[in-house]
């Protein structure tokens, strides 16, 4: 069996979630929520969404983490780094902390009105259409990416996802072990 090329594997842009610059951390949420992704009959949901500008260009992407990272409270950023630990390793009151009702939450919603654009990561490495499986592992590892765009030229055709090219490896191993 041939390796594959990221072209076999990638899931095609229009089948993978992304949302433009502008859209608040909120609405990021709910379509990392209500997004399916379906490759060779299992389901799974999305770690990253693409997000492109008003032209449909590739501005960068934005992973679950950043989303919550741009929903942490601007007070909890203003304090000093053991003030915030020492905040969390104590017991706390319920009503500073809890997320429906809380201090917290409340900051929370305010900080879901923002952008992805104040949470967003760039683009740091991409792979060609035509990109061998060893070349988009090697991309990833030494990237520490687990999504690349797939290029075909200047335009962005697709993505491939770190789980997708495991499985990929998964089925060369096992066969050629055999």
């Amino acid at each position: 069996m041939a390796s594959k090329k990221a072209g076999d594997i990638m899931i095609p842009i229009d089948n993978y979630p992304s949302v433009k610059h502008n859209t608040t951390l909120r609405e990021a949420v709910r379509v990392i929520e209500e997004a399916k992704l379906q490759v060779e009959g299992r389901f799974s949901l999305p770690r990253v969404l693409l997000v492109f500008n008003d032209e449909g260009n590739l501005l960068g992407l934005v992973r679950r983490r950043d989303i919550m990272r741009g929903l942490e409270p601007k007070f909890l950023k203003t304090m000093a780094v053991p003030d915030r630990r020492r905040l969390f390793e104590i017991e706390i009151d319920p009503n500073l902390v809890d997320l429906s009702t809380g201090k917290i939450g409340s900051a929370m919603q305010i900080q879901a009105e923002q952008p992805v654009s104040e949470v967003i990561m760039p683009v740091v490495a991409t792979v060609g259409i035509d990109d061998h499986l060893a070349k988009i592992i090697y991309k990833m590892v030494n990237r520490d990416q687990s999504l690349l765009p797939v290029m075909k030229g200047d335009k962005v055709v697709g993505v491939v996802r770190s789980v997708d090219v495991f499985q990929e490896v998964a089925r060369l191993l096992l066969i050629q072990g055999q």
